[in-house]
């Protein structure tokens, strides 16, 4: 079997233009001799869609979609992601289901059977779940289809499985020899080795192929990074797509039909020997001919992390800004690591003629953080000016005095300083079209170090979710061929520069420490007893889970981030904001 795997970037919503991409994807697989063609989860509509399954409007013009990808799929077959409206009186409204479309009509809907509600998976608000397996036979072989989660609950690999049902372990039984396997899976640091481990497994436990799938692109505050594969009965990789691209990747599959094996003969290769499994090669979508597939290549072991997360926020930036209808970002300069970090991010993704840095200095800021914003100007390529922001701290001083007295100054002139600049960065934004981006990252978020409606102002966090510490990581990763990030913002003491003198370190633990409790209590969901127990110091375990608890309410009300790590703030940790804390 020639399986064709079509890796799709998707708009949630566009449906004209996804299948119109759809189409394209079917001509070159057909072209190439492909027997199957597998596409993503929810690919007709783009994932997650939420509350727009609420809209009847919107399920349907799925199904319509659906209609018209099912009529591209004369002589061909194809196995395309979509929402079905469930028919019954009882349940949720509609299904999140896979149609196997089959020489221009759509041949089998299959359910998805394991609705994952945990993180930033809420299935089960508009989802009903499926009830039966789907083996069907395709050129010859009974292929099992699944979706996603379906593959997440392997008992041989899981220590305690969530659900108990076993969707493989049923198709297996009903006679597949392939499973399929239709996924949205959201990147995050190291996933796509352990997605590759988990399905090793789940092939070796059960002897039989698997073709894993996978949704490419950023929606809202998640990336998809493709990374889709194929891994023979043994779970040995037989190819891999590569990571954050779209891409139609062809694979050989030397799978007996199913005839052959219920007679206990196996299919010979032309060689008449068999034939192992092979990654044929990636097919253009554009210009795809029939024999012009390009000579495999198997991108395994994946691109360094650092590699990879830089790919999946510059896509993140890069597709938010498309699906939003921006093409322009503004960014408030410190001369401090995450602005800069945040400016070079941008200018990957949408080019440095469409990034625009201001600087505005404070009677506090160092003529060094001054010169290190100018020097990130010039070494991107990206708009930059200078709005000392003194004149207009004064006048508000000034304004407030009556009301102030002689009260001593403190947190709230930090603040207004901060809110200064976060006027101007919208003001910008506003004018000229653009969106702002903040600069915060996930250590200072967590503990409440951002100022509302301040540096927090903008519309979207690029780096939110990334610890401090791995900030610095990424940053030196993008230095080491051309320092495009002064080095002195690399080296110099973090600081916000509110006051004179002023450091992080003032008000927050070192970031190395800070962030290994962090990681602990917000990511493993560690209790104080646990984080302490691993000889991190009382007071400080106390006072920075005492921050974190404090510090909901700004979480809130905060720029959406884009999620890169297991465990990220926003619509994956949900907690409340009035509760008695710490």
């Amino acid at each position: 079997m020639r399986l064709a795997l079509a890796q799709l970037n998707v708009t949630i919503g566009d449906f004209e233009n996804t299948v119109a991409a759809i189409g394209g994807h079917l001509d070159a697989a057909r072209a190439a001799g492909a027997d199957l063609v597998l596409f993503p989860e929810l690919a007709i509509c783009g994932y997650p869609p939420l509350d727009l399954l609420g809209s009847r409007e919107f399920v349907e013009r799925t199904e319509a979609a659906l209609a018209s990808v099912a009529r591209k799929t004369t002589g061909c077959c194809a196995i395309v992601g979509f929402v079905a409206q469930n028919p019954t009186s009882g349940g949720k409204p509609v299904f999140n289901a896979a149609a196997l479309c089959v020489d221009g009509a759509v041949d089998a809907v299959y359910h998805k059977r394991l609705l994952p509600n945990y993180d930033v998976f809420d299935e089960n608000r508009w989802f009903q779940a499926g009830s039966a397996p789907l083996v069907r036979r395709v050129a010859g072989v009974d292929v099992g289809v699944s979706i996603c989660e379906d593959i997440w609950n392997d008992k041989g690999f899981w220590e305690r499985p969530l659900y108990h049902v076993d969707p493989i372990e049923e198709l297996v039984r009903a006679g597949a020899q392939l499973v399929l396997n239709l996924s949205a899976s959201p990147y995050a640091l190291d996933k796509d080795a352990l997605r590759y481990r988990m399905v090793r497994e789940v092939a070796r436990r059960h002897a039989v192929p698997v073709a894993f799938i996978n949704l490419v692109g950023g929606n809202d505050s998640l990336v998809f990074d493709g990374s889709s594969f194929v891994v023979d009965a043994g779970g040995a990789l037989v190819a891999r797509a590569r990571s954050f691209e779209e891409e139609l990747l062809l694979v050989d599959l030397p799978l007996s039909s199913a005839a052959d094996s219920a007679s206990g003969r196996t299919a010979p290769s032309s060689g008449g020997e068999s034939s192992p499994p092979r990654a044929v090669g990636e097919v253009p979508v554009d210009t795809a001919q029939s024999g012009g597939v390009a000579p495999a290549t198997l991108p395994w072991p994946a691109p360094p992390r650092l590699e990879l997360l830089h790919a999946a926020l510059v896509l993140g930036i890069h597709d938010y800004l498309a699906k939003s209808g921006f093409q322009r970002v503004v960014i408030g300069l410190s001369g401090g690591i995450d602005s800069a970090l945040t400016a070079a991010l941008a200018a990957d993704a949408v080019g440095p003629s469409n990034v625009f840095g201001i600087a505005m200095p404070s009677p506090y800021s160092s003529a060094g953080s001054l010169a290190d914003a100018r020097e990130l100007a010039t070494n991107l390529g990206i708009g930059y000016t200078e709005i000392p922001i003194a004149p207009i701290f004064d006048a508000v001083r000034r304004a407030l005095a009556p009301l102030f007295g002689d009260r001593d100054e403190d947190v709230a002139e930090e603040n207004i300083q901060a809110r200064i600049r976060g006027l101007l960065v919208m003001a910008y934004a506003n004018k000229f079209g653009a969106l702002a981006l903040t600069t915060g990252n996930k250590s200072e978020l967590a503990v409440g170090y951002c100022t509302l409606y301040g540096d927090m102002c903008g519309g979207l966090a690029p780096i939110a979710d990334l610890p401090k510490m791995l900030v610095y990581e990424l940053a030196r990763h993008l230095n080491r061929e051309q320092p495009r990030i002064p080095e002195s913002s690399l080296s110099k003491p973090p600081s916000a520069e509110l006051r004179p003198g002023q450091l992080d370190q003032d008000s927050l633990p070192p970031y190395p420490l800070l962030d290994a409790i962090l990681e602990a209590f917000v990511v493993e969901q560690r209790d104080a007893d646990a984080i302490i127990g691993r000889a991190f110091p009382p007071d400080v375990v106390e006072r920075v889970l005492r921050l974190v608890d404090r510090s909901e309410y700004k979480r809130r009300q905060a720029a959406p981030g884009i999620k890169v790590t297991s465990k990220a703030f926003g619509f994956g940790r949900q907690l409340p904001m009035a509760r008695r804390t710490r």
